[in-house]
């Protein structure tokens, strides 16, 4: 039986975009969007990590400016924070707040509702 590729490609977009939508509505509950709980949700890793803001972009899949712009709101509102990478001086680093780390784990249970209930 022949798959067809276009069919599987389209299915995906439509899982995708359900999945986005549904969990933006939810999120919004706890004040934040998809892509700010991902930011959050890579920094509140027990890893003590504080990742550059290029390697945050890679992980979450934005691009340098989206996530700049995430992370600009993120930080107004005191979920985390920016500082000078100390290895390197032209880098940025980003870390959770305390604040962060409550909205995420406040956010946690939804996102992951959510999941189990497009993907599943």
């Amino acid at each position: 039986m022949s798959v067809d590729l276009g069919e599987q490609w389209r299915e995906l977009l439509t899982r995708h975009a359900r999945t986005a939508c549904a969990l933006d509505e939810a999120l919004a509950d706890h004040g934040l969007g998809m892509s700010e709980f991902e930011v959050l949700e890579r920094l509140a890793c027990d890893c003590g990590e504080k990742p550059r803001m290029q390697e945050l972009a890679a992980a979450v899949h934005l691009s340098q400016s989206a996530l700049s712009r995430t992370v600009a709101r993120l930080e107004k509102d005191g979920l985390v924070a920016r500082a000078m990478c100390p290895e390197d001086r032209r880098g940025i680093s980003v870390c959770l707040t305390e604040e962060g780390r409550e909205r995420y784990d406040a956010a946690r249970p939804t996102h992951r509702r959510v999941l189990a209930e497009t993907l599943s």
